[in-house]
């Protein structure tokens, strides 16, 4: 490990929190960005089902597993407060695949359809629909930038305004902040992704990155083939390239299997000059064995399964009324402790955790 990449990983670690198995130690949320404030919701029409409170989430997708964890946190919240938990989600993470899905909610009378959303506005009109009829709307995981009037809260895994910048770090350290670096994202209308990938561009500015160059962004669509099949294509546009950021859990594993299999990683039979880095967002569980067999040398993420937890608690609150969606109110979670309701209704879960050869063997998520 150069001495380089040795300070970056410090300077993470220490201003990280790490994560237990699923469950890691309680961090004060971080105050969200200064904004206006978000108006209140519609008046309830018709109120939700009278029983156990009601939640169901709603992924970008099926088979992505960072959603799997976020599945199991509220899973598990809703077994301690006995409320009822549902999971549906569309098959592909395209702008209005979503639409139907919180509409058969709102038939079914939930109290509360959490939702990590893929666009920032194609679900405004049907969010308005469930807060009209009582049905809290909380957003988890990204949220939808100049329309969160349309939404109740959002939960959100780590201060988003320094992920670009965070990512950029992470792989100018890994390249000696030198060389043609490359984007594999999600979809084109992921709010979040493209949020940080603007993050990106405007930290490439600072001179500190002169000798990086970002080449190209392709999308992947959040689907392993498509993914696998970007990283190709730049592999073979881009014989010189240097690092891929993947800001995806699905584009991470696709890029490192991309790059092991092409043998262009560092110290691989067709590396070209030191040989191609990747690094991006991804669980430890999938990135293990990228990581113990050299192919990756470190990324990052935050705890998915502790956003999934804090959300249910968030969101029984809500209903209940013992949990107002103001800026300045804060609660207490089990095992996380207090967290503190920023502008625009944003809760910050927590910070991220860099992983690589040294401590990915603590995580299991």
């Amino acid at each position: 490990m150069s001495k380089r990449f040795s300070i970056v990983l410090a300077v993470f670690l220490i201003t990280s929190v790490l994560l237990s198995a699923c469950a890691p130690a309680a961090t004060q949320a971080p105050a969200a960005t200064s904004a206006p404030a978000a108006t209140s919701a519609p008046a309830a029409t018709t109120a939700p089902a009278a029983g156990p409170i009601q939640i169901v989430y709603i992924p970008k997708n099926t088979g992505n597993p960072y959603f799997d964890s976020i599945i199991a946190g509220f899973t598990k919240a809703c077994d301690e407060l006995k409320c009822t938990f549902t999971t549906t989600a569309p098959a592909t993470a395209e702008a209005t695949s979503q639409v139907s899905f919180v509409k058969d909610q709102i038939q079914r009378g939930v109290n509360v359809i959490a939702i990590s959303p893929n666009s920032p506005d194609a679900l405004d009109q049907v969010f308005d629909e469930a807060r009209a009829k009582g049905i809290k709307v909380l957003i988890v995981n990204s949220d939808i930038p100049k329309n969160e009037t349309h939404r109740d809260a959002a939960v959100l895994p780590m201060d988003f305004n320094i992920t670009g910048s965070s990512q950029v770090e992470l792989m100018g350290s890994l390249i000696g902040y030198e060389g043609k670096i490359a984007v594999l994202s999600a979809t084109a209308d992921a709010p979040d992704q493209n949020f940080w990938i603007e993050g990106m561009k405007t930290a490439l500015k600072d001179p500190k990155y002169a000798k990086m160059t970002l080449v190209d962004v392709v999308y992947g669509n959040d689907d392993p083939q498509k993914s696998l099949t970007e990283c190709e294509s730049l592999l073979s546009k881009y014989s010189d390239l240097r690092g891929i950021i993947a800001p995806t859990t699905v584009g991470v594993a696709a890029a490192a299997q991309c790059v092991e299999s092409a043998a262009r990683q560092p110290g691989g039979a067709n590396a070209v000059g030191k040989g191609l880095e990747v690094t991006g967002l991804g669980t430890p569980n999938q990135m293990r064995r990228f990581v113990t067999d050299g192919t990756v040398k470190a990324f990052a993420l935050w705890s998915p399964y502790d956003e999934g937890y804090l959300s249910a608690y968030l969101a029984v609150g809500l209903v209940k009324g013992d949990i107002k969606a103001a800026e300045g109110t804060t609660f207490d979670v089990p095992t996380l402790g207090k967290h503190t309701i920023g502008a625009l209704s944003v809760i910050i879960t927590g910070p991220p955790t860099v992983f690589n050869k040294d401590n990915i063997a603590n995580f299991n998520f």
